[in-house]
């Protein structure tokens, strides 16, 4: 298959340098957007092409897209960091292309080949890489964020016959502007994440949305987010709405729950599970039930309990609350330290301090 050829657009109307410095002091997450965005579109009958760079802004769609109707999307999250030389690289971009993929059979969508989705990601990063925030300037990164939906115009229960993909790129700030701060959870006992034969193991915008309810009834509890239970029997931890959850055991073991096909699968999970045998720990996938969590600590046994993604990185988790009781934090004021070794392991990995003996890094720029 030929790969892809972008052609590019410049932004007319870029934002001033002036201004762009002006955001990377202060970028947050999600609140600014780079001057440009890619597309690529599929049609039934020619498959991908019209691959180009052009200028950030609304995409025009039909009301009649199947998307709005019928919720035919996926997308990924992951990050851009500046080293010290300059450059500009990515992390596991490999894992995204082919969760990506993954999803898109889920969801009935055609799969972008691996190298045009990581060129796509070398195209936005290229064109807009001064939005890239420098070295040394803390937990700083350029998000990116491929989507793909079904832009087809047309009222019908099938699979699309046009679709769309992008790519648009957002400064980002360390996500814990104050330092490390552990989470207080809530147990969802009303509202399930996803279920099985559902949707829960693709990424797609749906699963984040039916999290929502019970992430607000966390929030009215006085929780920061809510941790879901599976859906047939409400007896074992499956996941937060955006992030997979990690025990640390008194005997070495780190402990996630493990993929039923409910649960969303993590590159920054799956990279855990693989530095934890540098770090002498022994991973472990399995399923834990909600009792294990109140029992661990209780006893002992679970000395740290985390929470992973790509926004965060890692955050310690500290108390658990449900209706009638709650687990007391394991976490102290900024985590436990198996915590913060595997957090810094990861992050100097992804900034370049560390040799990257598994060539997880992929330069963009």
């Amino acid at each position: 298959m030929t790969q892809l050829t972008f052609a590019t657009e410049s932004n007319p109307s870029p934002v001033s340098a002036a201004d762009r410095e002006a955001i990377l002091a202060d970028p947050g997450f999600g609140n600014h957007f780079t001057d440009h965005m890619v597309s690529v579109v599929w049609r039934k009958d020619s498959g991908w092409g019209d691959a180009r760079v052009h200028p950030f802004g609304p995409i025009q769609i039909s009301p009649a897209a199947a998307v709005l109707h019928y919720a035919q999307e996926v997308f990924e999250g992951m990050k851009a960091y500046r080293h010290e030389d300059g450059s500009v690289w990515t992390f596991r971009p490999d894992k995204n292309a082919a969760r990506m993929a993954r999803s898109c059979s889920r969801l009935a969508l055609p799969e972008l080949p691996e190298a045009d989705f990581v060129e796509s990601l070398r195209q936005i990063v290229t064109t807009d890489k001064a939005w890239v925030p420098a070295y040394g300037t803390g937990e700083t990164s350029l998000y990116l964020r491929p989507f793909m939906f079904a832009s087809e115009s047309f009222l019908g229960v099938r699979p699309a016959h046009e679709v769309t993909y992008s790519v648009i790129a957002s400064p980002a700030g360390a996500y814990f502007s104050g330092g490390l701060k552990p989470i207080t959870l809530w147990v969802s006992q009303h509202f399930a994440r996803a279920g099985q034969g559902g949707t829960g193991a693709a990424k797609t915008g749906g699963n984040y949305a039916s999290s929502l309810a019970g992430q607000l009834e966390g929030i009215a509890q006085g929780c920061d987010q809510a941790v879901f239970l599976d859906s047939a029997t409400q007896t074992y931890i499956e996941e937060l709405g955006g992030m997979n959850l990690f025990f640390v055991m008194k005997d070495g073991r780190l402990r996630t729950p493990e993929l039923t096909g409910s649960i969303l699968e993590g590159v920054t999970r799956d990279s855990i599970l693989e530095l934890a045998k540098d770090l002498d720990l022994q991973p472990e996938e399995g399923r834990i039930a909600l009792q294990e969590w109140k029992d661990g600590v209780a006893s002992g046994e679970i000395t740290e309990v985390f929470a992973c993604g790509t926004a965060a990185v890692i955050t310690p988790v500290g108390e658990l609350r449900w209706e009638g009781g709650s687990v007391p934090s394991t976490a102290g004021e900024g985590g436990g330290e198996v915590t913060k070794r595997i957090r810094e392991r990861l992050l100097d990995i992804q900034y370049g301090r560390a040799e990257d003996t598994r060539g997880w890094m992929t330069r963009l720029a």
